[in-house]
């Protein structure tokens, strides 16, 4: 539980923020999201992970965007957040407040999930024909970009098509974002497979900072993305994971998605928080630090 005794301005489904002014304080907690629920159980480390491997994505994928991020050292905490030190240690960023599109920018470079639902249906992915005969978890033939819009918590959010992301925040700005978010994708899954894990899909977030675009939010998180083991990858079935699949798996066998969602096993919240630390461990070549 978040110990701040400072009540948060608004809150997310992973994270509390805290308005500075021009600036805010994001702080992830360690609750966990599934088919638009929060979950009664947190996953320990969940936020510390999703923080660092977040800082490590705008650092590495500096001079390919700009992003929001400000400061992730305690020592440049604000003087009314210094009592908590100790726990926000590694699971905050102070960031530049942006002016947030009200679009989740969704990139597919894999056949999975709700896509490949879709896929079996209709033969196409949120409108996009795809060929015939392609099988669960197969490479795409081209890098999709499905936007969606972003809704309020307990909703679900919203596939829409290109075209209507145009209308709702323009052709130059649409184009801006489908463009940038395949580049940041792109380069991301290269450096991703030299470490052993595949990016199947993610999704980004952008705003607007003193008129240039830039990345915010998390980043090619566990919790945005779906990371899968390139040493076992094999089209045709489900992929061996290091994201909140495992957590999926587990409620789609235990849950109808009916009333409040249930308590996670203490052996699913122990692998679950496992499989998030292995995967800011392979991606990042560092070891974490709890």
């Amino acid at each position: 539980m978040n110990p701040i005794t400072i009540k948060p301005d608004a809150q997310g489904k992973v994270r509390d923020l805290y308005d500075l002014g021009d600036k805010l304080l994001l702080v992830a907690t360690d609750r966990i999201s599934a088919f638009d629920y929060i979950l009664p159980d947190e996953i320990p480390c969940k936020g510390q992970v999703l923080t660092q491997i977040s800082c490590f994505w705008f650092e590495l994928l500096d001079g390919v965007v700009e992003n929001h991020l400000i400061s992730a050292d305690v020592a440049d905490l604000p003087e009314q957040f210094k009592p908590w030190s100790d726990y926000l240690r590694g699971r905050f960023m102070l960031v530049n407040k942006a002016n947030m599109f009200p679009i989740e920018c969704i990139v597919r470079g894999y056949l999975t999930g709700s896509g490949f639902k879709d896929y079996l249906k209709t033969g196409s992915v949120c409108g996009i024909q795809l060929p015939e005969g392609l099988q669960n978890s197969a490479k795409l033939p081209e890098t999709l970009f499905t936007p969606s819009t972003k809704a309020e918590i307990g909703d679900h959010d919203e596939n829409i098509s290109y075209e209507r992301m145009v209308d709702i925040i323009g052709q130059t700005d649409a184009a801006a974002l489908r463009d940038l978010s395949l580049k940041v994708y792109t380069t991301a899954a290269d450096h991703a497979r030299e470490r052993g894990i595949i990016i199947a899909d993610t999704k980004f977030e952008f705003g607007v900072l003193n008129g240039q675009i830039i990345l915010g939010d998390e980043v090619l998180t566990p919790d945005s993305s779906r990371f899968w083991s390139a040493d076992d990858y094999e089209v045709g079935r489900e992929q061996a994971s290091f994201d909140k699949q495992f957590v999926r798996n587990w409620l789609n066998d235990n849950w109808d998605r009916t009333g409040e969602p249930p308590h996670l096993p203490q052996d699913v919240i122990e692998k679950t928080s496992e499989k998030y630390i292995q995967a800011y461990e392979k991606l990042t070549g560092r070891v974490f630090e709890r």
